[in-house]
């Protein structure tokens, strides 16, 4: 097991393109490593870079204690997993697991022993003497897995590995990978554009845009404490609305004037983080919001309730999502128009996302009252992008509490007995 520390690396094409710019990032040993972010914002040229199958244009990339960045890809001790699986049709499952075995002349009978065992951990001894081609997504993939595992390397490398897997399969190789990461201890980067598989697989996150990366951290912090614009937007499902809002001060704190309607705000670090600016940009998960009906008297008091105009609603069983639509002022329009070309032309939606409980009996075409818990809002810069009100306290205990969780799991998973034993 190995460490990769990454710093200052710069990939430049022909064009003079960016393609990663200035990423400085520690992958600690052992640790499970997401790189997450939308399509070309560099995350597998970065791997690629880590592997050697891209040469760096500048910065340094260590494993371990070794700079590597002239070293070629076969002398790093890395294993790579690709989206495409890369088995060979013509061999079985265990000639295949032990192909990299086979190339570097390992005696016989400890190619035997190693194939087996990974056979045994990933579940498919009873496949070693059949071909990829009579076997399902998952099980080709744990085949690829089987492959870097046999090296033994000093750390796994995953593309997109479950891109061409249906949603149940993806949701079971989800925890697999999980679950063998914590056996085996092995420090790993794992490249995905879907944020879901980043906030249930990682013990930390990277978040990149367009070479650039945004922010580092434990899945929960960059969902409770995004620290611009593009983090909050990316990061959860259904994403953050975002609300133009006007500021009105006064002698007891400051009100927000948003399309969904008025609320106060009375967290006054969040209205002294707005400082003079005249109009901010709210954002507002979906799950805070609540059908005002269903809230009690004493958390009515802990937030605000609006007025709004339900457009469509969507009955899951579990919960109600209600879409309401908004038009923004002229002059506010023209800044979020402005901001979008900032952030690569992604739109910002003219239209709140509401998670609801499953008990509410919000209807489409009706006007609602719509309960927000003001305590979970950010505000952020509509110039910048960047978050006004995060909570480095905050941010702070969720980076330890994570450490602790992953050091307890690590823990438990060396102390587990070994199922094959």
């Amino acid at each position: 097991m190995a460490a990769i520390s990454m710093k200052n690396i710069v990939k430049l094409y022909g064009d003079g393109f960016p393609a990663v710019n200035e990423v400085s990032l520690d992958v600690r040993d052992g640790e499970f490593m997401i790189l997450v972010g939308p399509s070309g914002c560099g995350k597998s040229t970065l791997l690629r870079m880590i592997v050697g199958l891209e040469d760096i244009t500048s910065g340094e990339m260590r494993i371990g204690e070794r700079v590597v960045n002239k070293i070629a890809p076969r002398a790093r001790n890395l294993s790579m997993v690709f989206q495409n699986y890369a088995l060979y049709p013509h061999l079985t499952v265990f000639e295949n697991i032990a192909f990299p075995l086979r190339l570097a002349k390992v005696p016989g009978d400890e190619v035997q022993r190693r194939v087996t065992e990974t056979a045994e951990l990933l579940e498919l001894t009873e496949h070693l003497e059949r071909k990829p081609a009579h076997l399902s997504g998952g099980q080709r993939q744990r085949v690829a897995m089987g492959r870097a595992i046999v090296r033994q390397a000093d750390a796994f490398l995953f593309d997109e590995p479950l891109s061409n897997l249906d949603a149940k399969l993806r949701g079971q190789m989800r925890t697999e990978i999980s679950r063998l990461q914590r056996r085996l201890g092995v420090t790993t980067v794992y490249v995905t554009h879907d944020q879901t598989e980043a906030m249930t697989l990682g013990d930390r996150v990277a978040v990149l845009r367009r070479g650039v990366l945004q922010q580092v951290g434990s899945p929960r912090e960059l969902y409770e404490e995004p620290v611009n614009l593009f983090v909050a937007g990316f990061i959860g499902s259904p994403s953050m609305n975002f609300l133009p809002a006007s500021v009105d001060r006064s002698a007891d704190g400051a009100s927000l004037h948003t399309p969904l309607g008025r609320f106060e705000l009375r967290d006054p670090r969040k209205a002294a983080a707005i400082g003079e600016r005249e109009v901010v940009l709210v954002g507002i998960r979906p799950e805070h919001f609540e059908d005002a009906l269903l809230v009690g008297e004493e958390k009515r008091l802990r937030g605000s309730i609006v007025q709004a105009r339900v457009d469509v609603t969507e009955w899951l069983g579990n919960e109600l999502y209600a879409y309401v639509p908004y038009e923004a002022p002229p002059d506010v329009a023209a800044q979020l128009r402005d901001l979008s070309r900032e952030l690569d032309s992604d739109q910002l939606r003219t239209q709140a996302v509401v998670a609801l409980d499953a008990g509410s009996l919000i209807t489409a075409g009706h006007d609602a009252d719509l309960w927000i818990d003001t305590s979970r809002i950010h505000i952020f810069d509509p110039a910048t992008g960047t978050n006004l009100t995060r909570d480095e306290e905050r941010v702070a205990e969720l980076s330890r509490v994570a450490e602790q969780s992953r050091d307890a799991q690590r823990r438990a998973q060396r102390e587990a007995p070994d199922p094959a034993a």
